[in-house]
C-alpha cells in the first residue's frame, strides 16, 4: 500500500461503512481514539465467542494484550485463517502490522480471551 492509497481511502475501498467494526461487531469493538488521521480501536473476544461479519478499512499497528487461538472466515463462511494449524502464536505486547481486512469473521476457539488494540492508520502527514 502507498502513501497516496492511504490518504484516499474512498478509493480503494469497496465495502459499505455499515461493515465497519465499530457499527457491524459493536458488541465487540470499542472505539478508544479518533482524529482525521488514525482511529485506535479496542477488540475483546471471549472463549466462544463468533464476531459477526465486518471490516477493517485500514491498515493497522496491532498490541495484543491477550492471546487466545481463533478461526477467521471471510463473509461466505471459508476459512481463511486458524491459528492451531502451523501458526506461531504472536509476542504480547509488541507491535504488529496488519493490512486492511475485507468482510469476516473471528471466532475465538481457544480458552483465553483475545484482547487487541488497533492504531488505524487513515492518512498519512
Amino acid at each position: 500500500m502507498s502513501p497516496e492509497d492511504l490518504n484516499s481511502p474512498q478509493q480503494t475501498w469497496s465495502w459499505p461503512d455499515s461493515l465497519d467494526a465499530l457499527v457491524a461487531a459493536s458488541a465487540f469493538h470499542s472505539l478508544i481514539f479518533e482524529n482525521d488521521r488514525v482511529r485506535v480501536l479496542q477488540t475483546r473476544i471471549l472463549p466462544g465467542q463468533t464476531v459477526p461479519v465486518h471490516t477493517h478499512r485500514w491498515p493497522c499497528v496491532l498490541f495484543i494484550s491477550s492471546w487466545s487461538d481463533f478461526v477467521r472466515r471471510d463473509h461466505l463462511g471459508n476459512v481463511t485463517l486458524d491459528t492451531r494449524l502451523g501458526f506461531q502464536s504472536p509476542a504480547l505486547h509488541s507491535p504488529a502490522w496488519m493490512e486492511p481486512l475485507p468482510p469476516h469473521t473471528v471466532e475465538n476457539v481457544g480458552c483465553s480471551e483475545l484482547f487487541t488494540i488497533q492504531v488505524e492508520i487513515k492518512s498519512v502527514l
